[in-house]
């Protein structure tokens, strides 16, 4: 009979002390898990809790584009291929500089042609830019999404309708 409590008060205890270990690392790993999601909380997650301005898009940016647009008389009309490369400097309070080097499929390369414009920065972080190519062209409007708090941004040409160009940006400086 003995035995029989000596071995009911090691299985008690062996019990005791496992019950104890697994309620210790279920209470870690809860720890663990809450403090994953107040850790959370501290960085923006969604686009309500992001606000842009044009100080948003403030420095100099080297920009790679590539599209379509059109070919301009006396050289046949139709469309052709475009690419270039951009360093474009927004002054944080609504206009930009630039000089690109464009190269089209047909006209061939246009090489640091200068440039400026102008830009509006909406707080959803997305923006449209107005850029005159030059004297008489039509103006190129493009629409404008800012990432990584102004470090990046993505474009498309909404007009004219005929130049089909998208650009990758990113901050420099």
């Amino acid at each position: 009979m003995k035995e029989i409590i000596v071995m009911k008060t090691k299985l008690m205890k062996a019990t005791v002390r496992g019950s104890s270990a697994a309620l210790l690392v279920s209470a870690g790993v809860l720890l663990l898990f809450v403090a994953g999601i107040e850790g959370s909380r501290g960085a923006p997650d969604t686009m309500r809790d992001i606000q842009c301005s044009n100080n948003t898009l403030r420095g100099t940016y080297g920009i790679q584009m590539r599209g379509t647009g059109p070919v301009p008389p006396p050289l046949g009309g139709g469309t052709q291929d475009l690419i270039g490369v951009v360093i474009r400097t927004y002054d944080g309070l609504g206009n930009f500089t630039q000089i690109d080097n464009v190269k089209g499929s047909v006209t061939g390369w246009v090489p640091d042609r200068p440039g400026s414009g102008t830009y509006q920065v909406n707080s959803d972080c997305t923006a449209v830019t107005l850029f005159v190519p030059g004297p008489g062209a039509p103006p190129i409007e493009e629409r404008v999404v800012i990432v990584d708090a102004g470090k990046e941004t993505f474009t498309m040409t909404a007009t004219p309708a005929a130049l089909m160009v998208t650009t990758v940006g990113k901050r420099i400086n």
